[in-house]
């Protein structure tokens, strides 16, 4: 069975998909790893709390409403990203710490990797699932994608603030990881948005190249 993306008239469901069986291992194991080497389990919690209910959703409406391949590839490394993040707290990441040596980086930007990857990586699928699973017009998929991005960005930059300053105070900083940079957020907010335009820009652009809808 060939790999499927959004346009594809065909779907496999999770019993027969090895694709879908051996990513979701993969990431079974990794999540499960990043939980016992992880340097903070109160942050890990927290980091987790969002995913744990991203998947919620995706396995129980996984029949009714079921991505391409290739949107779940995209889903995939971005969770891969992002619980990887939260095993060693974004601020403490090594790869984070690699680049900083390497680049001479005045502060560990794994952080404003993952936030990129968030619009870069979900734009596509937010496309699909207005397109294809809810049957909006062929705008509100270059549209929503970019304006959902931003929305969320604003509203987990929020969540991080209730967390850090009225929730959970003892792990503020290993959860909000600003080190230091006022406009952290601000930041996070416009990198997450400008992976989303330009996901959205290379799916168009590749739209016209091949004439497909």
């Amino acid at each position: 069975m060939p790999f499927s993306n959004a346009i594809s008239d065909f779907r496999v469901p999770f019993s027969k998909s090895r694709f879908l069986q051996v990513i979701s291992l993969i990431f079974a194991v990794s999540w499960g790893y990043t939980l016992l080497e992880t340097s903070d389990y109160a942050n890990w919690i927290l980091e987790n709390v969002l995913v744990l209910g991203f998947l919620g959703y995706l396995i129980f409406t996984h029949k009714k409403r079921q991505f391409s391949d290739l949107s779940y590839l995209l889903i995939f490394i971005y969770l891969c990203l992002h619980i990887y993040g939260a095993m060693h707290t974004y601020a403490e990441n090594p790869f984070g710490y690699w680049l900083m040596d390497t680049l001479d980086l005045a502060r560990n930007h794994y952080d404003r990797i993952v936030h990129f990857a968030f619009g870069f990586l979900l734009a596509y699928p937010m496309r699909e699932l207005f397109l294809v699973q809810l049957g909006f017009q062929p705008w509100v998929g270059w549209a929503l994608p970019i304006e959902i991005t931003l929305s969320v960005s604003g509203l987990y930059e929020l969540i991080e603030w209730a967390v850090a300053d009225i929730f959970f105070k003892a792990q503020g900083s290993a959860y909000l990881g600003t080190q230091g940079d006022i406009w952290d957020a601000q930041k996070d907010m416009f990198l997450a948005t400008l992976g989303a335009i330009l996901a959205t820009s290379i799916v168009s652009s590749l739209k016209k190249a091949l004439t497909i809808n």
